[in-house]
């Protein structure tokens, strides 16, 4: 028996509060990774942690508010919490590397191509994980090829947002990006879900783990409250709100060997008694 799916009982709401937090995690995440880009390489590390920290919540939160208004008419619906936070885990993780590698490689080429694959990767990863943790009295069928194309999807919004992240162009430039990286996540999503039918089994069979209510406090708490910090940490940074060309870091680095060029003043001084000389000596040679 096939289960009746409903994936917008509380209608647009949950979708467009899903596809802000997805935007908000990533706005944040993408303009961590342009500010790795202008500072030294010794806080790059820490940049590009705190951007794949923020853009794995951020799309882990959008997850589990778009599952707030995902129900199955004939059988209650509950999660495990184990399973539910691996699944934070691996969003930060898979996205981490993707953004290490356009962090400290740039956002072009190969290294695009492959950071992207990977953070698309990572919310493929985070999505069918975070659904192999419900609960209930049936089994989750997917079509395989709605499957491959919301991880295509996920996989090339993902690129397409690292590399407007490493154009370092300014706030407004990251900002699209967050939109891009927002769509990837929810178009990635739904399309996903598009992908679903559930099959119950023919037996009542009561559901063990935690109902979306219990999950929904931590769910807000713990992600929401380290998307503040990270917004507090960017609003606080003048470089992270306006940005700055990738060249001025490299300006100043080479600051303390650029005084270097204090010896061409002691070399020019040499340089005006020869000519002093030369004015004394014969003229002949200059009359010529």
């Amino acid at each position: 028996m096939q289960g009746t799916i409903d994936g917008f009982s509380y209608g647009l709401v949950t979708p467009l509060v899903a596809y802000l937090m997805a935007c908000l995690g990533g706005a944040l995440g993408l303009r961590c990774t342009t500010r790795s880009m202008l500072v030294s390489q010794s806080w790059r590390p820490g940049w590009l942690a705190l951007g794949s920290a923020a853009i794995g919540s951020g799309i882990w939160t959008m997850h589990f508010v778009a599952m707030m208004g995902f129900t199955v008419e004939e059988t209650p619906i509950h999660y495990d919490k184990l399973m539910t936070f691996a699944s934070l885990a691996v969003a930060i993780v898979m996205v981490g590397i993707g953004i290490f590698i356009v962090g400290y490689k740039g956002a072009s080429g190969a290294a695009l191509f492959t950071g992207g694959t990977i953070t698309g990767l990572g919310i493929a990863s985070m999505h069918y994980l975070g659904m192999a943790g419900m609960r209930l009295n049936g089994k989750l069928e997917y079509n395989t090829f709605t499957v491959a194309v919301s991880v295509a999807i996920a996989m090339v919004a993902a690129t397409a947002a690292l590399w407007a992240a490493g154009q370092v162009r300014g706030l407004m430039w990251s900002v699209g990006a967050s939109l891009v990286m927002g769509l990837a996540v929810s178009g990635m999503h739904y399309t996903g879900m598009a992908a679903l039918s559930v099959h119950l089994h023919g037996t009542e069979a009561p559901a063990a783990g935690d109902s979306p209510a219990a999950l929904l406090a931590p769910m807000l708490i713990g992600p929401l409250a380290f998307l503040l910090l990270a917004g507090a940490v960017m609003l606080f940074d003048p470089k992270m709100v306006m940005g700055q060309p990738a060249g001025v870091p490299v300006e100043h680095k080479p600051g303390v060997p650029a005084h270097a060029t204090v010896p061409h003043p002691t070399r020019r001084p040499p340089l005006r008694p020869r000519r002093a000389l030369g004015q004394q000596g014969p003229r002949t040679p200059q009359n010529h």
